[in-house]
């Protein structure tokens, strides 16, 4: 049984914490919570280039290895912008850091954590970055397809269980979804998400899927009951 998300905390048409709302039927507040964001971090006005979002724990089992050379390499190349907020193991953090010392204007790091700034996060990112080793269930690519930040996981736990790798041709699936705990398959991934994202009416299908899904805890107690239901008999 999946984790169940607070919709009511978390939902980009009733926010306290973002400054635009938006929904699946008008996705213009999520391109102004965009440049407000950008705006915020000092980050050169970007709009049209996608900007990946993490919000996470920095410790191995996020995956965190995985970024050391598939991230500056697609930030070398100018073709997306970056914001983490976390903490964590010091060699992940310093990896952080050195990102937005190597790419200013490009990169910014929060190392801690704020509320705000985590829903802000996920209100203006065109794309989650959530490459775990496993992950047991994870709410963050969760509140990313509530939010229209589509995610990028690995087929591991409950990522693989809440989100569905997209399909073009159909127009049916919520995310990138890769399979195997290397670079490679980041990279693989990420390359996907910029020709997908250059494609704007495509973007906006896999937007709009993942806006759609449903992971309320009205949803998930039918599941506990009927468990319990069982166990009892």
């Amino acid at each position: 049984i999946l984790n169940g998300v607070d919709y009511e905390e978390w939902n980009p048409a009733t926010d306290r914490y973002v400054p635009h709302r938006f929904d699946p039927s008008d996705l213009s507040g999520k391109a102004r919570n965009k440049e407000a964001l950008l705006d915020l971090l000092r980050m050169p006005a970007a709009t049209t280039t996608p900007l990946i979002g993490m919000v996470t724990r920095l410790t191995h089992q996020k995956g965190i290895d995985l970024l050391f050379d598939a991230l500056p390499e697609v930030l070398e190349s100018g073709r997306v912008r970056f914001v983490a907020l976390g903490s964590g193991e010091h060699q992940y953090e310093r990896f952080m850091h050195g990102l937005q010392e190597r790419f200013p204007g490009r990169a910014v790091f929060y190392s801690g954590y704020s509320e705000e700034l985590a829903h802000f996060i996920e209100a203006a990112s065109d794309i989650f970055l959530m490459p775990s080793m496993y992950e047991p269930c994870g709410l963050n690519q969760m509140y990313s397809l509530k939010y229209g930040a589509v995610p990028i996981v690995r087929r591991t736990g409950g990522l693989a269980d809440s989100v569905q790798h997209f399909d073009p041709a159909t127009g049916t699936g919520t995310g990138i979804v890769f399979n195997d705990y290397d670079a490679d398959g980041v990279r693989w991934a990420l390359a996907t998400a910029l020709e997908w994202h250059g494609w704007p009416t495509v973007w906006r299908r896999l937007v709009q899927n993942g806006m759609r899904q449903d992971f309320s805890w009205d949803r998930q107690v039918d599941g506990y009951e009927q468990l319990y239901r069982q166990l009892g008999k």
